[in-house]
């Protein structure tokens, strides 16, 4: 909202009607340039602060990037170490369940036997 100058009737009768008018127009000039000049000041400001922002955005972009790369390969790497103690532990309990195997084995071959040889006897005398 520009304002416009205006010089008191006393200025307008000592100097006169067209010289008092064109310091009017003049100070009013003036004042449109100081307008204009402020106005591109203001723009070159937001530029320079909006290239600013946008630097400081892509670091931190860029620095977000970099964490969560890094917290991914962490997160890998524990997965890798627990998948290995995962396969250890189902080693063992394999190793476990065949020796426990073989021992049942081992059992029912002497129960077995051990029938079969009572069978036997008790066939052979009574029979």
């Amino acid at each position: 909202m520009p304002v416009t100058a205006r010089l008191s009737r006393k200025f307008y009768e000592t100097l006169g009607e067209d010289i008092a008018q064109e310091l009017v127009d003049w100070f009013n000039m003036v004042d449109a340039t100081y307008r204009q000049d402020l106005r591109e000041i203001n723009e070159l400001n937001f530029a320079r602060f909006d290239a600013k922002v946008e630097q400081r955005v892509a670091e931190l972009d860029a620095k977000l990037q970099q964490r969560i790369a890094q917290l991914d390969a962490k997160l890998e790497q524990r997965v890798a170490q627990l998948d290995a103690k995962l396969e250890q532990r189902v080693a063992q309990l394999n190793t476990r369940i065949d020796s426990v195997r073989t021992d049942i084995i081992k059992w029912m071959f002497v129960f077995w036997a051990t029938n079969a040889l009572i069978v036997f006897g008790l066939v052979s005398r009574f029979g």
